[in-house]
């Protein structure tokens, strides 16, 4: 096991429709046991969808990984036993029997953890794109959305004025 003190995230296998279930009862059982120090965090990620069904429109949250929790700790002999032994579980995914935690890039990509990037511009300011393929075009700051984490900019493409979404990490303040 790990002797690290970092948490890390890891995801789970459970049996298919029983996500929600787990995620629940791993709640309970860390509560009860006092592991909130071990195990920090539990989620079953969803996304909501519009879906027609008899010509009405409805909203509805589909899971994102069917038969997949993640669950953010920190794996001791406790921790893993806790987990492992979860009605409706399945065990880690991972090579044997050892857990593999997800790597920040991975972390990142599910959109699991909102990372706080902080924003040094705002609306009508000029910036420089820093990454991506459009870097080291300048352009106007249109729009800041934190919670979608991107920012749409104005920026002068083949002679005319185009928006783009851009993540907010990829623009730097012009000073």
């Amino acid at each position: 096991m790990p002797d690290n003190n970092e948490a890390k995230w890891y995801v789970i296998h459970t049996y298919s429709g029983y996500e929600n279930k787990v995620a629940t009862d791993l709640e309970k059982m860390v509560e009860n046991r006092k592991l909130q120090d071990l195990i920090l965090d539990i989620k079953v990620p969803t996304e909501t969808v519009v879906e027609i069904k008899d010509n009405k429109k409805r909203e509805v949250e589909r899971k994102l990984f069917p038969g997949y929790v993640l669950v953010k700790m920190i794996v001791t002999d406790d921790s893993w036993y806790v987990v492992r032994n979860t009605r409706g579980v399945t065990g880690f995914v991972g090579p044997g029997s050892k857990p593999v935690p997800l790597t920040d890039e991975e972390v990142e990509a599910l959109g699991v953890e909102k990372r706080k990037v902080e924003v040094k511009y705002s609306v009508g300011d000029n910036v420089k794109i820093v990454e991506g393929p459009l870097e080291g075009f300048m352009g106007i700051v249109d729009e800041v959305n934190l919670e979608r984490n991107v920012a749409r900019v104005i920026i002068s493409m083949f002679g005319r004025e185009t928006p783009v979404e851009l993540e907010l990490n990829q623009l730097a303040l012009i000073e």
